[in-house]
């Protein structure tokens, strides 16, 4: 197939540009071949789909509704994929990243795929990946001969429909509309090769069948046909129940002893996928189909092989067929169900193994359907065509046939029974009046390059989330605290810098690409590529990362936190994908690098942590003390029934910790601590930066003991506090009574204790529960964190601040 110009050119389009693809042709011109080898050699990411449990087995790929999500019924244009009762649209993560990282989408047997879910798939990839291209930006090839089976649809469904498609097949979707696709057909046909026969069948297939070829092909009419037995003719009829008459008519004909072979199921496997019957009975005598090609080594049958059951036994059946001079051992096969993964490590869209199905791969075959034959090959077939009654049917029959001497026709055929539809037939010529050539190839390999440069150097991104986390700061200033308003600015400038030159310099590449095949293969561009690598790489980390590292806030409210660490972490991941590209890329543009770093984008975010930028405050070290007073907070309010501003303001918040009062006065001087709030609340706020002081080795001012109330009290020694705690601990009183009884704050009652642990006098499950303390043992060593903080931010809110700190220094000792 190496010599095969159409093939080449399929090749070349779904491997070296952006274009979509509709693959098509006859009946046995290589179209599978094609995938196969794809999927091997392709360096693409990809996915493949089909719209069948069966078309999918043999495709070795995925159910459209299974992959995407789909329910079943009509979907239309306006419908809220989301909203569907009795289906789960919850996507998993794993499918999200694959969807996103996501190059090439192949969905074979498009011939059955309505023209809705066409829609739908179009849905879910713009909701993943892109939401202002086709298809999310995703390359589709769909495989697949429209003069083949076409897609269901009921009537009631249709009326539905309708309104807002001409018809039901695919090309009349409203994304392939849109987008653009190229449709090459392949011509030469590898599983006939009599002239004639290929003239007859080419005729059919475009409903333009003559009386001379009718009565060239009416000339294998033989309606009392009786076929010996050796010979091996399989009967293709229209309706199921037909053929199974036929199969188990002929089956008790057979005086020989029956076996029942039973298929194994493992895993996921569903039912409407099994590729043969779970029970499935034989005799010796029985003709019988290979249903599946040989995995082993040898290569004796493949699929569409017919065959004589010559012997019979518990775990294997012996056929011969008329054409070999051996007979063929068959043991079961398995077919796999797969699903797709991104592996863990190389970050590779994988296959992986979720079901499998074990059964002898054989069915009986004295007659089977014209539906169920699509696909398979034949030697000699009986054709019955009279009942034909969808679009496609009599040709996939006859196309079965390897040559016109091995058919034998039950009723004459005539152009009655040629349904064909004239949609199909109105696209088919259009396509075939617009097959792309070489010149088309070589300007949408450019153009392929052109936008992925374009890709890597588009800021536009950028200005949303920078936009709406400054536009939430100027409608809540009195809410939020940090450093914002003047990283992001100076971010917004530099981004709208960087757009400008980026256009420009995209006017520059057009006009360098006039004088090369394609952008990588110019050196005068790739020399200009590097120096804007060059020069982007040094603006982004210069005005871009540099005081996007300098920002951070704090807030009491908790929709606008949420909504400012969203659009965060879309900033951190856009800045990390840009300093991907241009670190990998610094040496010259290649496209099959760029692709890799485009997929491997994808996990930044998974990779590294999510530091907890609500926590970052510019000029504050104290983060602990932060958190610890932000607990108190929470505490006194829960008690009292306030709200959390009511006890203090974040801005009081964060001149605490800016401050570090240690006594009433100092707190008083605290912005929006009046003399009420201190009366309240001051002793225990004051225990808490107290304690922290103390862990710390923070000096804090000589007039710390000095209380502007009240005559101040002598401090007892280290040592002395934290043994009154003990004996108290001792004599049966909880933390919360040894706190209310010394006017302490419980945490620093527990800290107290915290220091008897290592000794024994104390377990860690006197002061924090036991579950807490066994779930806790067993998250932290999982759990990446630069500080306290960072961890708080990680694991669930129950546990608290005193609680992580207690099991860390458990752990280490």
């Amino acid at each position: 197939m190496t010599d095969n110009k159409e093939l080449d050119l399929a090749w070349d389009f779904v491997n070296n540009t952006d274009r979509n693809v509709f693959l098509t042709g006859k009946a046995g011109t290589g179209k599978t071949t094609f995938l196969r080898k794809l999927k091997m050699k392709s360096l693409k990411r990809m996915v493949v789909v089909a719209p069948t449990g069966v078309a999918a087995i043999n495709a070795k790929g995925v159910t459209i509704h299974s992959f995407f999500q789909m329910p079943f019924g009509p979907l239309l244009p306006d419908t809220d994929l989301n909203n569907t009762s009795g289906f789960n649209r919850k996507f998993s993560k794993n499918k999200i990243n694959i969807i996103k990282s996501l190059d090439l989408l192949v969905i074979d047997e498009i011939s059955m795929v309505r023209a809705d879910l066409l829609d739908g798939i179009d849905r879910v990839l713009r909701r993943f990946k892109n939401r202002n291209k086709v298809f999310g930006g995703v390359q589709l090839l769909m495989i697949g001969d429209l003069q083949q089976l076409s897609p269901i649809i009921k009537e009631n469904e249709w009326e539905l429909l309708k309104p807002f498609y001409k018809n039901g097949f695919f090309f009349s979707s409203q994304a392939y509309m849109k987008c653009q696709a190229i449709t090459i057909e392949l011509s030469h046909i590898y599983r006939q090769d009599n002239p004639k026969f290929i003239k007859i069948l080419n005729e059919i297939r475009t409903n333009t069948l003559t009386q001379v070829s009718a009565d060239e092909l009416n000339k294998r009419y033989q309606p009392d046909f009786i076929p010996d037995e050796k010979e091996g003719y399989i009967s293709l009829t229209t309706h199921n129940n037909k053929a199974e008459q036929t199969n188990n008519k002929e089956l008790d004909k057979l005086n020989t002893k029956t076996y029942t072979y039973n298929a194994s199921v493992e895993g996921k496997f569903p039912e409407y996928a099994y590729p043969n019957k779970e029970e499935l009975t034989l005799k010796v005598g029985a003709q019988v189909m290979f249903i599946k090609n040989d995995s082993s080594a040898e290569k004796r049958y493949f699929n569409g092989k017919i065959g004589k059951v010559i012997h019979l036994d518990i775990d294997e059946v012996i056929v011969h067929c008329q054409e070999d001079d051996f007979n063929i051992v068959t043991k079961p096969e398995i077919w796999e169900n797969i699903n797709y993964t991104v592996d863990a490590e190389t970050k590779a869209i994988t296959e992986n193994k979720i079901g499998a199905y074990t059964q002898m791969p054989l069915r009986l075959a004295w007659s089977i359907t014209i539906h169920k034959s699509q696909g398979l090959t034949f030697e000699k077939a009986i054709i019955d065509a009279q009942g034909a009654f969808a679009h496609g049917q009599t040709y996939v029959a006859l196309s079965r046939c390897k040559s016109l001497e091995g058919l034998v026709l039950n009723s004459k055929i005539n152009s009655s029974h040629i349904i064909s539809d004239s949609n199909v037939q109105s696209f088919n010529k259009m396509a075939e009046e617009n097959q792309p050539d070489e010149n088309i190839l070589q300007a949408s390999k450019s153009e392929f390059q052109l936008n992925l440069i374009t890709e890597l150097f588009d800021f536009y991104k950028f200005l949303y989330p920078t936009g709406r986390i400054l536009d939430i700061y100027y409608k809540n200033r009195t809410s939020i605290e940090g450093q914002i308003e003047t990283p992001l600015n100076t971010i917004k400038s530099s981004v709208t810098d960087l757009l400008k030159v980026a256009n420009a310099f995209k006017a520059q590449l057009i006009t360098l690409c006039e004088e090369a095949e394609t952008p990588e293969s110019s050196e005068a561009l790739q020399e200009r590529f590097i120096k804007a690598i060059n020069y982007f790489d040094t603006q982004t980390k210069l005005n871009i990362e540099t005081p996007f590292k300098s920002f951070g806030f704090t807030t009491d409210n908790k929709a606008i936190e949420k909504d400012i660490i969203k659009q965060v972490d879309t900033l951190e991941e856009l800045l990390a994908t840009k300093l991907l590209y241009f670190e990998g890329l610094l040496t010259g543009f290649n496209v099959v690098t760029f692709l890799e770093l485009r997929a491997k984008s994808v996990f930044l975010a998974k990779e590294k942590p999510k530091k907890p930028r609500k926590a970052v405050i510019d000029g504050t070290t104290n983060i602990e003390l932060f958190e610890l007073l932000r607990e108190l907070r929470n505490n006194i309010a829960k008690q009292e029934d306030l709200i959390h501003y009511q006890v203090f303001t974040q801005k009081a918040l964060y001149d605490m910790c800016e401050t570090l009062p240690t006594n009433k006065q100092e707190l008083k001087d605290v912005n929006g601590m009046g003399k009420v709030r201190v009366e309240k609340y001051g002793t225990a706020i004051l225990e808490v930066i107290r304690a922290y002081c103390d862990a710390h080795n923070i000096e804090t001012s000589a007039a710390s003991e000095i209380d502007f109330f009240e005559a101040p009290k002598p401090k007892p020694k280290k040592g002395d506090t934290k043994k009154i705690s003990l004996d108290l601990f001792k004599a049966g009183k909880s933390p919360d009574a040894i706190a209310l009884e010394r006017d302490l704050n419980v945490n620093t009652i527990i800290g107290h204790l915290a220091n008897f642990i290592a000794s024994g006098e104390v377990k860690i499950t006197d002061l924090i529960p036991k579950s807490h303390y066994e779930e806790l043992k067993t998250i932290i060593p999982k759990t990446k964190f630069e500080n306290l903080s960072d961890l708080k931010h990680q694991v669930d809110d129950k546990y608290s601040y005193g609680e992580l700190r207690l099991v860390l220094d458990n752990l280490h000792n």
